[in-house]
C-alpha cells in the first residue's frame, strides 16, 4: 500500500518548543539552515524515486522562493503550512483567515500560476482542535481542499487526549483516525496514530519518528495498512540537522525534545523508504479528493 510522506517547512527557530525562548522579533536574527535541510530532504526523496508533500510556512516562502520552486521542480505537492507558525486556536477567525491568506499569496509569488497545487493546509503544531473548529470552515472559504492538522489520539473515556504537540487545548473530540470527509469540499487526512490499550497513539513523525525505533515505526505502519489505511508521516527540514545551533535559554525538557537523535532521522528514513511506498496526500487520497 501506498502511504503518505509530508514535510513541514519551517526554520529550526521556529518550532514551538523554542517560542519562550526565541521571540518571533527576533527571528530575522537567527541563522537560517531551513534551504540547505531542505535540499538534503529533496536529495534523499530523488535518490530514493519518492514524492512527498511539502507544507511550507509562508514567512519561508517570501524569503526563499526559490526553494519553493526547487520543491515543486522535483514533482512534490505544495501545500500552506500557514504564515507566521502561529497557533490556530490562539488567532480569531480573522486572524486566522489573514494568516492563511498570507501564506497562500506567498507560496503564489514564488509559483506565479501554479495555484492549482495547492490543495492542502497543516496547522502549526496540529493546532485544530474543539476551540478552533471555526478553522475548517475558513479553510474551505479559502479553496482548501483537505485538512492535516489533527492528531486524533483518543482517551480510553472517549474524546481526544489534549496532549498535541505545542498546544495546550482538546483536539477534535469526534475526530477519525483515518479519512473523513469534514464537510462538501473539504477532507481530513489526520496523522497516523494506532489503537492499543484503549486509546490512540501517535506513532509516525516528528518526535515520534526520532524517539521510537524504526522496528516500532515499521510495525505501526504495517498495522495501519492491515487495517486497509495508508499511514502519515510527518517530518521538518530542521529534523535532519544535527548541527543546527542550540537554543541554551530554552526549558531543558523542550532541548530534549527537540534534539533526540537528530543525527539518525536521515538514515531513518531512508531505511524506511526502501522497505514501504511512499507519496504526496494529493495523490494518495486521489479518490477522496476527486469525490
Amino acid at each position: 500500500m501506498r502511504n503518505a510522506l509530508s514535510i513541514d517547512v519551517e526554520e529550526h527557530f521556529q518550532a514551538h518548543a523554542f517560542e519562550t525562548a526565541i521571540a518571533r522579533a527576533d527571528w530575522e536574527r537567527q541563522e537560517s539552515r531551513v534551504v540547505g535541510n531542505t535540499r538534503r530532504i529533496l536529495t534523499l526523496l530523488a535518490e530514493t524515486g519518492t514524492r512527498a508533500t511539502f507544507f511550507v510556512l509562508g514567512w519561508v516562502a517570501d524569503r526563499h522562493p526559490e526553494l519553493v520552486r526547487e520543491i515543486a521542480a522535483a514533482g512534490h505537492e505544495i501545500g500552506s503550512h500557514g504564515y507566521a507558525h502561529e497557533l490556530v486556536y490562539r488567532q480569531t477567525p480573522g486572524e486566522f483567515g489573514a494568516d492563511l491568506e498570507r501564506s497562500l499569496e506567498a507560496i503564489g509569488r514564488a509559483l506565479p500560476g501554479d495555484g492549482d497545487r495547492r490543495l492542502g493546509y497543516r496547522a502549526p503544531a496540529f493546532s485544530v482542535t474543539d476551540d478552533s473548529r471555526w478553522a475548517l470552515d475558513v479553510l474551505r472559504a479559502h479553496g482548501i481542499r483537505y485538512d492535516s492538522s489533527v492528531v486524533p489520539a483518543v482517551a480510553k473515556g472517549g474524546g481526544v487526549n489534549g496532549a498535541l504537540r505545542g498546544g495546550k487545548r482538546r483536539g477534535v473530540t469526534d475526530a477519525s483516525r483515518f479519512a473523513a470527509r469534514l464537510a462538501e469540499g473539504l477532507w481530513e487526512f489526520p496523522v497516523s496514530t494506532v489503537h492499543l490499550a484503549g486509546r490512540n497513539w501517535p506513532v509516525a513523525g516528528g518526535g515520534y519518528f526520532r524517539l521510537l525505533p524504526l522496528w516500532m515505526t515499521r510495525g505501526a505502519i504495517r498495522r495501519i495498512n492491515a487495517e486497509g489505511q495508508p499511514a502519515i508521516v510527518y517530518l521538518h527540514p530542521w529534523e535532519f540537522d544535527p548541527e543546527q545551533p542550540a537554543v541554551p535559554n530554552a526549558p531543558a525538557l523542550a532541548r530534549w525534545r527537540h534534539g533526540i537523535n537528530l543525527d539518525r532521522t536521515e538514515a531513518r528514513l531512508r531505511r524506511l523508504l526502501a522497505t514501504h511506498a511512499f507519496g504526496p496526500l494529493c495523490e494518495v487520497f486521489a479518490a477522496e479528493l476527486a469525490s
